[in-house]
């Protein structure tokens, strides 16, 4: 006996909808007044605090070793190891000082973009009101417990999953966990089937739901991680193995580099080893080939590129969280964003009002203040249209429970969203309710209930009575016999009635009708709601949850920079379809799926065929947000996901690049996502992708900057190794070109600004690597140039009588004057460098004349000179070097020049290489 009680009580807790009150109290071992709060005490030391466990972020030792792991970095520690091997332990130094400043400007960079997260994070504690000890106290909301009873009100976060005790019009608005945008109607004194869905669990009130109107009690069934949001949660609190596109070019580039840097070195080593060069010699040779062709400033520059697109885009109201997703957003090629609350304002507004035998008026301006018009359909109204109007409007205030006034300077409102969008609708109309009310004071009411699909206003009218009701369509037509019409009342076309309200249907409206009547009471007793009826139809309203007025425009500027959108909603496909439309995302109806079609789908290459060509998704259900992400990656997409609810979070974690909203977001969605807006606008999204691709544009310049110098050295030294010559520089010499000269003027490129057509292209192919086609020539072309004419002066020099240490002292300051030229090559990958201000990155400017000086005063400084083998030279012949080392600027522009004609193209975008890529 007592065995089944306890397995009773057990299976109440797991499904408390389908328990009654009494029994789950006694689950809870719980009262009524509430826990005592010893018991309270207890329990919260048992079952711990209600609040979403979040991985503690990496501490400041833990960022710092983070810089280290990366294949370029263990390419460069190679380096080191082979230098103190060899007793070259200035070549080891210079190496370990790199990766030094490298992990120092990495770690203070993320351990910033951290703490920004965290503050955040802070901002959005909640308290609540509960029972103890039979009296209400407000505690933090981390400290409830199971067994506890909490108190509801309008406008209040619901702190935990909640069986209802008592509810009176009690309307919980569930988007953030369900995607629905209306509320959902409660009664506590429903008992579910244990298999009644989510969305459907009138008895309920769950975590992270906000109270939309009415009030009402809730024994707490589960805290944390055992909510239905903390279900979500959990799902994506372990570490998220997808990488960034930066991250997945940047280890293909290494991993190249590296193989390529082994198999140079061993067929080298080989060479001179036949030649019978001595072993340490070898060595020697070795390290000098490994530094030549290792770009040891690209950690440094890599880092400094995102730290500054992270800073640009703070300005533009985005944090970063993660330093990568800085790239990762500029380089998506797919945003799948929710509906509800990032496109839409999360905010019912009417837009259309009809009266049956007559074009449709429209209602204008915003949706969350009565500022705006109601415009008749051929122009300005004429008396009998304003009448009509008036009566729809008196109609509207009075079958209403909601509230909007003004207060401290603003609107305030509060109560059901459809009440809420009627009153700004009639005031905007020039309709208020207190003066309404005034001329027909309130007798009874019939408060909206979900069995029942209307609410009602009784009112004095003179002597008499007059009833006032607005609900669903279905259910007031039944209740009327007469409608207003262009030529007065007439008896009711419900046909007429019908096809209206599905026309308004179709484009995505949610429909009421709007109905008086004169009525008496039966004894002038109570109002009753079954009574209802013979009153006359004035009209319909259209609802909707309108755009967001930037959600267009940021759609369209997405499409323009070649990224296709799609929308993934739990709305209605009639709905949802529309909304596309409006968006601009649809053609045809072809292009929007529904969940039940994903879950229909017998394989994934079944998803991926629905999802290719997919704008608008429909009916999804939380977990399909998942499936849909993994479907678009498998479909070759770099994917951002925006949202801003709970049952976004696995989608958000699965994304390269995952976008929470920072104020209407909820604490799951904002740990969860790589980026964060501030301003929860869409737009700012596109903002994000705009400095995304500023950012990936400044590292392929940078990378280009070192690889071609990188390059030149290698012509260099495979020049000298072929005709016999002594090595022209030394690796203490290449070190001091790679990280010292070159390495001021790579981070200074890093600052560069967009050259403003960045949204004007397409994204570059997912697959597309670092090095593409144009890359290519570019690095070929000028190290080309570099080597040979610095090979060509080391020779000559040599032939003319000069020492061996005379003759790389000139070419070691030819070589860091061909950088200071060539540096303003890497502005551009199409414009001339003609073009280019210089003093749009002053930076740059100052960071060459920077190295120039600083290898000037090594050359004059005695200790340093003797370790770079650098000494002074004169005026003339340092003007000859500068001549020869302008030929690399000379044959670039040409390069340009080149390309631009054979793509036909001139202008500032000439050149701009689009293989591989096209517009969507």
């Amino acid at each position: 006996m007592n065995e089944n009680r306890t397995g009773s009580l057990t299976n109440a807790l797991q499904r408390p909808h389908g328990a009654d009150r009494e029994q789950l109290l006694a689950a809870l071992q719980s009262d009524p007044a509430g826990l005592t709060r010893d018991e309270a005490a207890a329990r919260l030391e048992r079952y711990g605090p209600n609040a979403l466990p979040s991985k503690p972020p990496p501490g400041l030792f833990q960022v710092f070793i983070g810089q280290f792991r990366s294949p370029l970095i263990y390419v460069l520690l190679a380096a080191a190891v082979v230098s103190v091997g060899i007793g070259e332990y200035s070549d080891a130094i210079f190496i370990a000082a790199v990766l030094l400043l490298n992990a120092v400007i990495g770690t203070v960079q993320e351990y910033s973009a951290q703490r920004s997260a965290s503050a955040l994070r802070q901002m959005m504690k909640t308290r609540t009101r509960v029972l103890r000890d039979g009296d209400a106290y407000e505690i933090d909301s981390a400290t409830l417990v199971p067994g506890d009873i909490v108190l509801l009100e309008s406008g209040e976060r619901v702190p935990a999953d909640l069986r209802l005790l008592t509810s009176h019009n009690l309307k919980i608005d569930e988007s953030l966990l369900t995607g629905e945008s209306l509320a959902v109607a409660k009664n506590a004194d429903a008992l579910l089937d244990d298999a009644t869905v989510l969305g459907d669990r009138v008895n309920m009130g769950f975590a992270g739901s906000l109270v939309d109107r009415g009030r009402g009690r809730g024994l707490v069934v589960a805290t944390a991680l055992e909510t239905e949001l903390g279900g979500i949660a959990e799902s994506v609190l372990g570490d998220s193995d997808v990488k960034a596109p930066l991250q997945v070019r940047m280890e293909r580039f290494t991993h190249k580099v590296a193989i390529f840097v082994g198999v140079a070195v061993l067929v080298m080593a080989a060479i001179l080893f036949w030649r019978g060069m001595p072993a340490a010699e070898i060595f020697l040779s070795s390290v000098a080939l490994a530094v030549s062709v290792i770009p040891e400033g690209l950690p440094v520059a890599l880092t400094v590129a995102l730290a500054i697109g992270m800073r640009r885009m703070a300005q533009r109201d985005v944090i970063v969280r993660r330093l990568i997703a800085v790239e990762a957003l500029g380089s998506c090629t797919y945003i799948a964003s929710d509906k509800t609350g990032t496109l839409t304002e999360n905010q019912l507004t009417v837009r259309k009002i009809v009266f049956i035998d007559e074009p449709d008026w429209v209602v204008t301006g915003e949706s969350d203040r009565p500022e705006g018009t109601v415009q008749a359909p051929a122009g300005a109204p004429t008396p009998a249209e304003r009448a009509r109007l008036a009566r729809l409007c008196e109609c509207a205030v009075l079958a209403n429970e909601g509230y909007l006034g003004h207060q401290d300077g603003g609107w305030s409102r509060n109560g059901d969203a459809v009440d809420v969008a009627l009153l700004i609708m009639a005031h905007k109309a020039g309709c208020t309710r207190p003066r309404i009310l005034a001329r027909w004071p309130e007798i009874d009411t019939v408060p909206f209930e979900s069995e029942r699909l209307f609410s009602a206003s009784l009112n004095r009218d003179g002597d008499g009575e007059r009833l006032f009701v607005k609900g669903a369509f279905e259910t007031v037509l039944t209740m009327s016999e007469r409608m207003v019409g262009v030529a007065g009342e007439s008896p009711i076309d419900r046909v007429a009635v019908e096809q209206r309200a599905h026309q308004l249907a179709q484009e995505g409206y949610r429909v009421l009708a709007l109905a008086d009547g004169s009525f008496a009471r039966r004894d002038g007793g109570e109002l009753n709601p079954e009574g209802i009826g013979g009153l006359t139809l004035i009209g319909l309203v259209g609802l909707i949850d309108p755009l967001r007025a930037e959600s267009g425009a940021a759609v369209a500027k997405c499409r323009a920079a070649g990224i296709r959108v799609a929308m993934v909603t739990g709305d209605h496909p009639v709905t949802a379809c529309a909304i596309g439309r409006e968006l601009g995302l649809l053609e045809d109806e072809t292009q929007v799926v529904t969940g039940p079609q994903l879950k229909a789908a017998p394989s994934a290459a079944d998803i991926d065929a629905l999802t290719r060509e997919a704008r608008v998704f429909a009916r999804v259900e939380p977990r399909q947000k998942l499936d849909i992400v993994q479907s678009l990656q498998r479909n070759g997409h770099f994917v951002a996901v925006s949202g801003d609810g709970a049952n976004d979070a696995p989608a958000l974690r699965a994304a390269q690049v995952g976008v929470a909203m920072g104020q209407g977001g909820t604490d799951v969605a904002r740990e969860t996502a790589d980026i964060i807006l501030t301003d929860d606008n869409f737009e700012s999204i596109v903002d994000g992708v705009e400095e995304g691709r500023i950012a990936y544009a400044n590292v392929r310049k940078v990378i280009f900057l070192l690889i071609s110098t990188g390059a030149a050295e290698l012509v260099l030294f495979v020049l000298a190794m072929v005709t016999g010559l002594p090595l022209p520089l030394l690796a203490v010499q290449l070190l001091w070109l790679n990280l010292v000269t070159n390495g001021i003027q790579d981070v200074a490129l890093a600052f560069e600004p967009g050259e403003g057509h960045e949204l004007e292209r397409p994204p570059r192919p997912p697959r597309e690597p670092i090095f593409n086609r144009l890359m290519l020539e570019r690095v070929i072309l000028s190290a080309l140039v570099i080597g040979v004419v610095a090979f060509g002066v080391f020779q000559w020099l040599l032939d003319h009588g000069y020492t061996l240490d005379q003759a790389r002292n000139a070419t070691l300051l030819l070589m860091v004057l061909f950088e200071n030229v060539h540096v303003f090559n890497c502005r551009s990958e199409s414009r001339s460098a003609f073009r280019h201000n210089p003093l749009r990155n002053k930076l740059l400017l100052l960071g060459t004349l920077t190295a120039q000086g600083v290898h000037i005063g090594a050359m004059y400084t005695p200790w340093l000179g003797d370790v770079l083998g650098a000494s002074p030279v004169s005026l003339g012949q340092w003007l000859t070097l500068l001549l020869f080392a302008l030929s690399v600027l000379v044959v670039m522009e040409a390069h340009k020049w080149l390309r631009a004609v054979f793509d036909g193209k001139t202008g500032p975008g000439a050149g701009v290489e689009a293989a591989g890529t096209h517009r969507i």
